[in-house]
């Protein structure tokens, strides 16, 4: 009470006094708030500066809802009112910053919005300061009211890099200008895309470059509060580089200036440069230029001290890998795998797998590497990593007996991991007679050296083994006797685990009764799996969590969509049946489902039994067509018994025409296209991976493939924030127009998304007929109680079903002349909007879908591409003809094709690009 009596005081210390005491001690929920908010809302009304900087701190520190709701109208009247002074301002932006994050639905949006972006234009740099906090907030959930604050910050911005240090006393940090209010501006700029406007955006890339020129300068201080101010501002316009990725000229300047860093004496220099880096290696601008600072990166990794810092490294080195460097990559991380941090070694074992996968044009070349990974950090290799060995053996004949030579001299050390063990095992059960005929690898060799480490492993691999020993029975009659006494043993036929027992007595009555006909058919070979994402990637995501350069970045930057190798199996559900002869009668199947399901314990002989009886009932049940139409994961259900049907695109039919819900709080309307969606879908036309939506909840991630009229496209949606998103509700909408052109088959995701987590929804494409709208995806959900409504434009165009044709010179101008009808051709004169760059052309038009055709054009300064768009019903040529006058700054781009709607779409939609 004494403290509210000295807020009636109209001396500063006694005011003071009380409002320091309040801050600090009073509960929100107090009896005396009221008293507390009558005093407070006097000291506002007073016009003096002074005690309204007390009242408005006061305000601010306690931020509870109750001051929200009396004061949230309030404060933004002072903060635009024409005679309230710099420093109340100041106080009253925070303080209307601080309610917004505490209770943003009680802050009022109005008329206050538009004039608080002028508040940019301020003469006194600490209003400009807080106001650039408050705009940068509103923004994020705001982005459209505050459009206008672009120009503004930019002019803002370039008034600050161009001016001299001694220019802007008060605010001159160590010889930096106003470094605080440069970050500020660069961050809120980085809500939006790159400026519309050709001025704005002009200046704002001049703004960047004097940033990375000052970063050059010789410092002018030898001070650490020097380098830290420079080096905060040039970071966060790196960041925004990286943010617009629309500057190849700034993209690659900003990689040159990282590159310094990365042997600076400042680890956390060092740190911040690897960071920086892997985001960069993610655009195809700037990859080329990540990819010369190899040698410095393996450097960190050998030298560094810090463990944070080699992990970074360990992220741009798998960043920057691509089919050029992939061998040299991946012997650097094995060889640093053998003296990695226990910590990182999991991660580490991810990627060289995924590495290894990717980027194998020589298959021996990924099974030596896979089994070296195996041998040195065996404990850190997870199952999905070995069964993918598995699938990608499986898929290619080529490389079979290959792996059944390599497995077998791997298994003859003394000492072997348990999943090498495993591998072998599989490996030989199904193709030891590839090697059989050498007398150092015979059969009773081969079965003698895995007998060997039976009595070493545990359950589930004495189980597999037993199944590679049924195998042989049937590869290698010569060994049937032994196998047979093997399995005849009382320490299999009494094994005190039911599995083994049941295994051992099971195939123990196959090799007797059956003939060898039956015998070869129960256990022939594999089939190869279907082709599905890898799920070491899928473990890798997980573990490094969204919005990292292992998820969307990654795939933001992966040059090429096809997948080696197969997809991985997993165990199905199913209802229990009695197992007894079918397990047997399915033998040769059997070491494949052993070998993936994680199982080997008393749930698993229903589903196994499930499985038989569906081989004996003459369903496949391992094959499935492309494209597949569920996620895939260690747990999905391979025979499909517990899918939902696909979702059908489009918004989910009315009930009622005119029933409405009205206790609905959930609008079902589709939410306008958000802004920068055109700009996005745009930057997708020439590739297929990257970020097509982000604000400051959501990230939107996308990674496609396609083959002729077919296509797959992978939506991932990230949570950004700590608080659940609920009722997640992703739909595709598609006019009548498109819906007759295009399929689109979706699956339902998930319908809470957690905090900082990422789920997955896969889009099944048939392109019928060509087309020119492109499909919108709406997302609505609830968070934090706000009902969101984001669409965007899904950029499934045309050209995504193109295939390159490869034409001789003579073959295209002879075809070009036969498209020589007016309706065939379409023309497009236009000035170009990007740097007239001959590599980035080429680029584009590869990405675009056609085959860039060398030496066909009379003129080498042109450009000249070829290839056949696929619809269900059709196949049509598309002959295409880029010619830039890098005088006038222009191009000439012509299309011919057999149809005019098909050039016009295709015409449109690559002039857009240049």
């Amino acid at each position: 009470m004494e403290a509210v009596n000295l807020l009636s005081s109209n001396r500063y210390t006694e005011k003071q006094i009380g409002y320091l005491f309040i801050s600090v001690l009073v509960n929100s929920n107090s009896e005396l708030i009221r008293l507390i908010n009558n005093a407070i809302k006097n000291d506002l009304a007073s016009r003096n500066p002074t005690f309204m900087g007390l009242a408005l701190h006061c305000i601010a520190n306690v931020g509870s809802r109750e001051m929200a709701e009396a004061f949230a109208g309030e404060i933004p009247k002072i903060l635009v009112a024409g005679d309230t002074m710099d420093s109340v301002k100041q106080s009253a932006a925070l303080c209307l910053l601080r309610l917004y994050r505490t209770s943003p639905d009680l802050v009022p949006m109005g008329d206050w919005t538009s004039r608080v972006v002028h508040l940019l234009n301020d003469q006194h740099l600490g209003v400009v300061t807080a106001a650039t906090s408050l705009i940068t907030t509103l923004a994020q959930k705001n982005p459209e009211e505050f459009k206008t604050s672009v120009s503004l910050a930019v002019s803002r911005l370039s008034r600050i890099v161009t001016s001299a240090s001694t220019d802007l006393q008060d605010y001159t940090y160590y010889f930096v200008p106003a470094p605080w209010l440069s970050v500020k501006l660069l961050r809120l700029l980085q809500c939006y895309p790159p400026p519309e406007d050709p001025a704005v955006r002009g200046r704002l890339t001049e703004c960047l470059e004097t940033v990375l020129n000052k970063a050059q300068e010789p410092p002018k201080s030898k001070k650490v509060q020097h380098s830290n101010a420079k080096n905060a501002v040039l970071f966060e316009a790196i960041s925004l580089i990286i943010h617009h990725d629309s500057e190849p000229n700034l993209l690659v300047r900003a990689c040159n200036q990282l590159g310094q860093f990365l042997q600076h004496r400042e680890t956390n220099l060092r740190y911040l440069a690897l960071e920086s880096m892997c985001t960069l290696a993610s655009s195809e601008f700037s990859h080329e230029a990540v990819k010369t600072h190899i040698e410095t990166v393996i450097n960190a990794l050998k030298t560094e001290r810090d463990v944070s810092v080699r992990q970074r490294a360990v992220d741009l080195l798998y960043a920057m890998c691509d089919r050029s460097n992939a061998q040299q990559i991946v012997a650097e991380m094995l060889s640093y795998l053998e003296t990695a941090d226990y910590s990182i070694r999991e991660e580490i074992v991810l990627k060289v797998a995924i590495l290894a996968e990717k980027y194998a044009v020589d298959y021996t070349w990924y099974v030596d590497t896979i089994l070296n990974l195996i041998r040195i950090a065996g404990d850190y290799v997870s199952e999905e990593v070995w069964y993918r060995v598995i699938q990608i053996v499986i898929n290619r004949d080529d490389v079979q007996g290959y792996a059944a030579k390599t497995v077998f001299e791997a298994l003859q050390a003394p000492a072997c991991h348990e999943n090498l063990v495993k591998v072998g095992g599989y490996i030989l059960g199904e193709f030891g007679n590839l090697i059989a005929g050498d007398p150092r690898s015979s059969p009773l060799i081969q079965f003698n050296l895995l007998h060997s480490k039976f009595h070493l492993c545990s359950v589930p691999t004495r189980a597999l083994l037993l199944s590679t020993y049924i195998k042989f029975v049937n590869l290698f009659p010569e060994v049937k006797a032994t196998i047979q006494d093997v399995l005849r043993s009382d320490s299999q036929l009494r094994n005190a685990d039911v599995e083994l027992q049941q295994r051992a007595v099971e195939y123990l009555r196959l090799s007797t009764v059956a003939s060898t006909d039956i015998l070869a058919t129960v256990l022939e070979e594999m089939p190869p799996f279907p082709e599905r994402e890898s799920s070491i990637l899928a473990k890798l995501k997980k573990k490094k969590g969204p919005n990292t350069v292992t998820d969307l970045e990654e795939a933001k930057r992966e040059r090429s969509a096809d997948v080696n190798g197969g997809p991985e199996p997993a165990p199905a559900s199913a209802a229990g049946l009695h197992t007894g002869r079918l397990r047997a009668c399915a033998g040769r199947s059997w070491t494949r489902l052993s070998a993936h399901s994680p199982p080997f314990g008393r749930g698993t002989l229903a589903w196994e039994a499930s499985v038989l009886s569906g081989l004996l009932c003459g369903r496949s049940v391992f094959r499935t067509f492309f494209p597949v139409q569920s996620t895939p994961s260690p747990s999905a259900d391979l025979l499909g018994l517990g899918a939902t049907p696909p979702a059908p695109a489009g918004p989910p039919p009315s009930s009622g025409g005119l029933l409405v819900d009205v206790f609905s709080d959930s609008p079902s309307a589709v939410a306008p296209l958000a802004p920068g969606s055109e700009d996005n879908f745009a930057r997708f036309v020439c590739k297929n991976n990257g970020v097509l939506f982000e604000n400051q909840l959501l990230q939107i991630g996308l990674k496609s493939e396609f083959r002729q009229n077919l296509g797959r496209m992978f939506i991932f949606y990230g949570n950004k924030t700590s608080t659940q998103f609920l009722s997640f509700t992703p739909t595709l909408i598609c006019s009548d127009d498109l819906q007759t052109n295009l399929s689109l088959q979706t699956k339902p995701v998930d319908p809470t998304v957690d905090g900082g987590a990422q789920v997955q929804q896969v889009v099944n494409i048939e392109c019928v007929s060509d087309f020119t709208e492109a499909p919108v995806l709406n997302i609505q959900f609830r968070y934090g109680g706000t009902f969101q409504n984001v669409s965007v434009k899904l950029p499934i165009t045309l050209n995504k079903f193109f295939q390159p044709t490869e034409m001789a010179s003579q073959d295209f101008f002879q075809r070009w002349k036969q498209l020589s009808s007016p309706q065939q051709e379409v023309q497009n004169i236009f000035k170009a909007k990007h740097p007239m760059d001959t590599e980035i052309t080429k680029a584009k038009i590869i990405g675009f879908g056609s085959a860039l055709l060398e030496d066909v054009d009379p003129n080498p300064a042109n450009f000249v591409g070829a290839g056949i768009i696929h619809t269900r019903t059709t196949q049509i040529g598309c002959l295409l003809r880029l010619e830039p006058n890098l005088q006038a700054q222009m191009y000439r781009l012509t299309l011919r094709t057999s149809k005019e709607a098909v050039s016009r779409r295709l015409c449109a939609l690559l002039s857009e690009q240049f």
